[in-house]
């Protein structure tokens, strides 16, 4: 199941307020202060700590079955999206994509592929990544530019069946053009992410 995406971005705050005012409740904030990494969780609000100069490492939105997390970047960068899936399937996933010669990076959290387009997967076996399975909120599709063609049908052999959720278009810049999230308005985030209902 897609149920996530993520973005460096030098609009840290404002996508944060992006997302809350569009029924998100943001889970964590990790980011380093005075050079350790500290948490600045809610109840804590940026008026807590916007005098601080921390660096955000993650900040994480949720919201039914989506989840949503970025940090600070110079500039605005896409990195991955993520995919809850069972353990079984993880494994089966992580093998297909060793045959595709892409690289795999386990650890007890999460999985991360590297793709030739210039984004990871992420895999997540974990169903305490989201707040919960609901039909009010979830990520059903994703339009993703990258630099090169063939993204769809290196998913299809990557996941082992037809992917339909994601498409590609080719452009300069590797980007999530547009989301499809159940239960939420027709919107663009601060980091040009163009969001529609389904």
């Amino acid at each position: 199941m897609l149920f996530h995406y993520h973005y460096w971005t030098p609009h840290v705050e404002e996508t944060e307020k992006f997302y809350r005012e569009n029924g998100f409740r943001i889970s964590q904030r990790v980011g380093r202060y005075q050079g350790e990494f500290q948490e600045f969780n809610p109840p804590l609000e940026w008026n807590d700590f916007r005098e601080k100069n921390i660096l955000f490492r993650i900040i994480e939105a949720r919201r039914g079955a989506v989840n949503i997390t970025f940090g600070f970047g110079k500039k605005v960068m896409f990195d991955h999206i993520g995919y809850l899936v069972t353990p079984e399937n993880h494994d089966r996933i992580c093998k297909n994509a060793r045959n595709m010669g892409w690289d795999v990076q386990v650890s007890e959290r999460r999985t991360f592929i590297a793709t030739p387009y210039s984004f990871r997967i992420e895999l997540q076996t974990s169903k305490d990544a989201i707040d919960g399975i609901t039909e009010e909120a979830e990520l059903q599709k994703l339009t993703i530019v990258t630099k090169r063609n063939g993204l769809e049908n290196d998913l299809s052999l990557l996941f082992g069946q037809p992917v339909s959720h994601i498409v590609s278009e080719t452009g300069e810049m590797v980007a999530i053009k547009e989301a499809f999230i159940k239960g939420m308005p027709d919107v663009t985030d601060p980091n040009g992410v163009r969001i529609y209902k389904r």
